[in-house]
């Protein structure tokens, strides 16, 4: 196994034990490798739930710029959603389990088509 399918495997594992839904494996392998090399990196691959700076910037860069979303309070409620369905207590929300289940909630899993 590949270092990239022992972090899928372990996203998998997240999506089930801490979030409550089984993954869509193709989904997430394209939601990882999109994440590109930051999920090796262990700064890169967290996402600090409570840096109001790491939110804006997924919500600029990742909701907007990668997922074509409209600026809006809702995109502020999603995240906020996704953050609370993996456990706000939950200290390591992995960039990718974040990022697949805001595709998800925003029915944008075309866009790793």
């Amino acid at each position: 196994m590949s270092r990239r399918d022992d972090l899928i495997a372990k996203y998998a594992a997240d999506l089930k034990g801490k979030c409550g839904v089984t993954p869509d494996l193709d989904l997430l392998t394209k939601v990882t490798i999109a994440c590109g090399p930051s999920i090796y990196q262990d700064d890169a691959s967290i996402v600090a739930a409570s840096d109001k700076a790491e939110l804006e910037t997924i919500k600029k860069r990742f909701l907007i710029g990668k997922l074509g979303l409209k600026e809006g309070p809702e995109l502020d409620k999603g995240l906020s959603d996704v953050i609370d369905q993996y456990g706000r207590s939950n200290r390591n929300k992995y960039r990718a389990v974040v990022y697949y289940l805001l595709a998800i909630r925003f029915k944008r899993e075309k866009v790793y088509t």
